[in-house]
């Protein structure tokens, strides 16, 4: 096998398997940013629901900082304000 016939080999193999990558919907990653649009909507759903669930756990972390810095008869009516939201 001669050097032209390695090349031609090399594109061949890097050709199929991008076709291969293609059909699978395997994206390439640039920055951060998703290119292959095949599941665009539900990439963004996803985001979505892992936003409000980290802006949800920030908010109990708030309140467990506050909870462990207060005194006890704060902490009581923290404990009863919690009980009441989680009735809800």
């Amino acid at each position: 096998m001669n050097a032209h016939e390695m090349v031609i080999g090399i594109v061949l193999i890097v050709t199929i398997g991008s076709i291969i990558r293609a059909k699978l919907g395997v994206g390439r990653r640039f920055r951060g940013e998703r290119f292959a649009g095949l599941h665009g909507s539900q990439d963004n759903a996803e985001a979505d629901r892992l936003r409000d669930e980290v802006r949800q756990l920030k908010e109990r972390v708030a309140v467990l900082e506050r909870l462990a810095t207060d005194s006890s008869t704060a902490l009581d009516r923290e404990f009863d304000k919690l009980r009441q939201i989680d009735r809800a």
